[in-house]
């Protein structure tokens, strides 16, 4: 027992103090301060500097806070308004002499920097989100602060957000955090008013809705300024159009001009709206997405219009006229620089999507709501795009099998057709008689026709003839073997043939079969030929013309003569 007595001792006294420590953390953890338990920061005072006092009951909760500071600041009561901030950063003489300033300055910042939605801030005291769904990690806990807006200011990023502090025994408010106070100033520089403002009239300034008076003025005026530029470039474009010389040049100017335009109103209005005038947070916020959507797209038109030029110029110098006689090397070429034109453009998309999404901060904005109604929009948006994604699907499909080309032959429907263009959407094919058939890709990929380019352009074709039973057949055959071998588009003579197909009492048919280099040429060699045969037949042998052949009887000639009779 002495010599087990130690061991049992140091089992003994760990575990009491492994029973103290979790004591002590379950006290620390229940008790505390009681600030973190119960959601709000302890403070010894609040804004001692300021002269007056403010209801309290109005800062309760977080959406009852910013709707008293809305209230205060547009009857311009910013002395009553800087009671909504913490100015504990400040000294007392400071919170006296700079309390109400602050407050202007920050009215001004949420009226154009940032326009808030008031009846979005939760209206529980202890700011708790309260979320059916569960789908917000946050919901269900009380929060010490809140976050109203996140504004940049040259190359920071500042946050405004509200805190809960409580004094003492007193109930907790809501107040403008020390931090977002600290940040006024930087964000005031920003997105305070600009000199332009200073000589416009007191009354124009005044609340007329959502904007003041002046802004309804001005807002028309830079709108047909910006649009006169706009037109004024435009023009300017097509006359250095004309003064180029025709070619690739001069399509990709003429083709850019919208897109250069559009770019340089972009710029102009994002210049009077960073150091010229400064409009309300609606106005400012609508103009800076339209902007940005405006220069993503300008940018992203003009690089596909550079890669089309090009793609011009290639088509022009490689292949000429599109069409089944150049070498298939070169249609191949064309078909992989339409369908690499097709994976650029959707890159694109997809880059510019990506900006104008980062630039705008689309879901900070909305916040939760789009992603959880994502699904319901990616289901809408694979419904009504269900025909427009089958067609790129089946785009590709076509430009990466390559069962045709740009260029080639096909036989479509019953109708001779050239490949000109492979879209994303459509086909474009020549018909034989220059009109121009678009066809959907889904339609044309699910419909069978005949590839008349895929391995050669040679195509052997038939003519028949229809003669009487008396025609030389050798002699016929002579004519036609010296016919199309003088025929520049008839080839491989040694497969020139000419033969009796078909017979009956009164005629035969004739059918003489030749090779020819392409379909179209084929045709005319075919009518060529057919023509100088008729042609010798008639002039040389009338005779060989089919005709009918009528039996008469005895009772039919003499009926016949009867009526010659009577007749003289």
């Amino acid at each position: 027992m002495t010599i087990k007595r130690p061991w049992w001792w140091l089992v003994v006294l760990a575990a009491l103090v492994l029973s103290s420590l979790c004591m002590a953390q379950e006290g620390g953890s229940g008790t505390g301060t009681g600030s973190e338990a119960q959601g709000w920061y302890e403070v010894d005072t609040l804004n001692i500097g300021l002269d007056s006092g403010i209801d309290e009951a109005s800062l309760r909760t977080p959406r009852e806070t910013m709707r008293h500071f809305m209230r205060l600041t547009e009857k311009g009561d910013y002395e009553g308004a800087a009671h909504l901030l913490n100015l504990a950063d400040l000294t007392p003489a400071e919170q006296r002499t700079r309390g109400a300033e602050l407050a202007r300055q920050l009215a001004e910042v949420f009226r154009r920097g940032k326009w808030l939605n008031i009846s979005t801030l939760s209206s529980r005291p202890d700011g708790m989100i309260e979320d059916v769904s569960g789908k917000d990690p946050r919901a269900g806990k009380a929060r010490r602060d809140i976050e109203l807006a996140s504004l940049e200011a040259g190359n920071d990023a500042y946050d405004i957000r509200l805190g809960r502090y409580r004094v003492g025994k007193e109930e907790p408010v809501w107040l403008i955090t020390p931090e977002s106070v600290s940040s006024i100033p930087a964000l005031y520089d920003r997105y305070g008013p600009s000199r332009f403002e200073d000589y416009i009239p007191e009354p124009l300034k005044q609340n007329f809705g959502l904007l003041r008076l002046w802004e309804w003025i001005a807002i028309p005026v830079v709108l047909l300024a910006i649009g006169l530029i706009g037109r004024l470039v435009h023009a300017l474009i097509t006359a250095m159009t004309r003064w180029l010389p025709s070619g690739s040049p001069s399509i990709f100017m003429a083709q850019i001009r919208s897109p250069v335009a559009l770019i340089v109103m972009a710029l102009v209005m994002q210049t009077l709206l960073d150091f010229v005038v400064s409009f309300s947070a609606v106005v400012a916020t609508t103009l800076r997405v339209i902007l940005t959507i405006v220069m993503a797209w300008g940018v992203g038109v003009i690089a596909l219009r550079m890669i089309d030029t090009f793609m011009l110029h290639m088509t022009r110098r490689m292949a000429g006229e599109i069409d089944d006689s150049k070498p298939r090397d070169e249609r191949k070429l064309l078909t992989t620089l339409y369908a690499l034109r097709r994976v650029i453009i959707l890159i694109m998309v997809v880059l510019v999507t990506i900006y104008v999404l980062s630039q705008v901060r689309l879901f900070e904005t909305l916040g939760m709501s789009i992603l959880a109604s994502a699904s319901v929009l990616a289901v809408l948006a694979g419904i009504a795009g269900q025909a427009v994604l089958s067609n790129i699907i089946s785009s590709f499909q076509l430009s990466l099998a390559k069962p045709l080309r740009i260029g080639d032959l096909v036989m479509f429907e019953g109708q001779w057709c050239y490949v000109e263009s492979i879209f994303y959407t459509y086909i474009l094919l020549r018909v034989w008689n220059e009109r121009r058939l678009i066809v959907p890709v889904t339609y044309f990929a699910s419909r069978p026709f005949e590839n008349l380019s895929a391995k050669s352009t040679m195509e052997y074709r038939t003519l028949e003839l229809t003669l009487h039973l008396n025609a030389d057949v050798a002699c016929l055959r002579e004519k036609f073997l010296e016919y199309a071998k003088a025929e520049e588009n008839v080839i491989e003579h040694e497969k020139l043939l000419c033969s009796v197909t078909a017979q009956t009492a009164a005629a035969q048919t004739i059918t003489c079969f030749l090779m020819t280099v392409d379909p179209l040429s084929g045709w005319a060699a075919e009518a060529s030929i057919r023509e100088k045969l008729m042609a010798f037949i008639r002039d040389h042998h009338p005779d060989w013309w089919p005709r009918q052949v009528v039996v008469l009887s005895e009772q039919d000639i003499a009926r016949g003569e009867s009526a010659g009779e009577r007749l003289q």
